[in-house]
């Protein structure tokens, strides 16, 4: 139990954070990486690479500081960040080393503003902090174990099918290496690729969302292959020329982005480019287990070029007496035009969501971040409840409110 003075020390420290915060965790993955490298096969470099981690470190230290005595606040918030621990084996034994470097860098960046009574506060409450991770990432392991056909860590699992669904998208059937089943998973969760890749000193890790509907013998996941940006897409890349047969580790899946089949009200998935994997496996779900409830599809797209899962999301829709589907392309083909395989041109917008949504209705979106935004502001703007709003994007957690990192 912190005491109140601790406490008051924390909250005190808040202004500072959301100014330096960035700085700090920024010195922190620099020296810990430094002196346990060992820990650069559970990071994702690409993220370190575009300082998007530490970003999202600094926005959650700087919360902490702030709710430190309401750290029910922070509940959802730790859930989210330990589905992504346990999908990367992180353990008990890893937070006293984040603790001494974090606060090394808190003392290093601020100088002699870190009074030995705030390292002491921090260190406090970090202790506090970290046991909450720990004890809810220690049920998190338990629970992916003790399923049929569960384990804990990661498994060896191989590629035994290949299909391409775009220029730029391509599906992995992932099967385990010792023959036996998969557990179970919930619509819109991922697993984690680790990959051993050829001239690399540490292992890659990825997160990738199922795109299929489960079932007991294997899982899809559906990789962009991100050329564009810096740095270019190590593991995606490498995975487009991975043969069949080839071997990777896979974690059980995880995450907390995911369809409540506990309800029937409507459902709408709202997805941009890639973001549509976990739609689809939302998609199909409810076309199997809830055929009653209505769903609609609305999935955004460069063209047909880039547009992934057209004829599965018809297949599913046509079968489904109460679906339908609307899809948007930004830039459409001059073959598109003719053929008229799209529904709107352009981008999702306010004036069609006040044409074929419910208020009452569930909303998940998922692509990228300025989609997410656009979409949320729209959504926001006509009166839906936030708490009927949910989002997913790939990478670490950060605030909508901020502006879009540059990568």
């Amino acid at each position: 139990m912190l005491t109140e003075k601790t406490i008051q020390i924390v909250k005190s420290t808040a202004p500072v954070l959301e100014v330096k915060g960035k700085e700090i965790t920024t010195h922190f993955y620099k020296t810990m990486f430094e002196a346990h490298p060992e820990l650069l096969n559970i990071f994702n470099h690409a993220n370190q690479q575009k300082g998007r981690q530490q970003t999202a470190l600094a926005n959650t230290v700087t919360a902490a500081a702030k709710y430190i005595d309401q750290l029910e606040v922070l509940l959802p918030v730790v859930r989210q960040i330990a589905h992504k621990h346990r999908s990367l084996a992180i353990k008990a034994e890893h937070y006293p080393i984040v603790g001494e470097f974090l606060l090394k860098a808190i003392k290093e960046v601020l100088g002699d503003a870190a009074t030995e009574e705030i390292l002491q506060a921090w260190a406090e409450a970090y202790g506090a902090i970290a046991d909450i991770f720990i004890q809810v990432e220690k049920e998190m392991y338990e629970e992916a174990e003790q399923q049929k056909n569960g384990w804990k860590d990661f498994k060896p699992f191989r590629i035994v099918r290949k299909v391409k669904e775009s220029e730029s998208i391509t599906s992995f059937y992932l099967a385990p290496a010792n023959g036996q089943g998969v557990s179970s998973f919930i619509p819109g969760q991922y697993i984690s690729l680790r990959v051993n890749m050829d001239g690399e000193t540490y292992l890659q890790n990825r997160q990738y969302s199922l795109s299929d509907a489960p079932n007991e013998k294997m899982y899809r996941i559906s990789v962009k292959r991100e050329n564009e940006g810096t740095p270019a897409g190590k593991v995606s890349n490498f995975l487009h020329e991975c043969e069949v047969g080839y071997e990777v580790e896979v974690s059980a899946p995880a995450g907390d982005f995911v369809l409540d089949t506990n309800q029937s009200k409507p459902v709408y998935l709202i997805s941009g480019g890639v973001g549509v994997t976990p739609m689809l496996s939302m998609l199909k779900t409810i076309a199997q287990d809830q055929p009653e409830r209505n769903v609609t599809f609305i999935h955004a797209a460069q063209n047909s070029l880039v547009h992934a899962f057209g004829e599965e999301v018809k297949d599913v829709v046509s079968l489904s007496a109460n679906a339908s589907s609307y899809l948007f392309y930004s830039n459409p083909t001059s073959e598109d035009k003719v053929k008229q395989n799209y529904d709107y041109e352009g981008f999702v917008n306010r004036d069609f969501f006040e044409k074929v949504i419910e208020m009452d209705g569930q909303f998940y979106v998922c692509g990228p971040i300025p989609f997410i935004k656009e979409v949320v502001t729209q959504l926001t703007a006509l009166d839906i409840q936030a708490e009927n709003i949910h989002y997913e994007f790939f990478g670490p957690a950060i605030n909508l409110n901020e502006p879009t990192p540059v990568q």
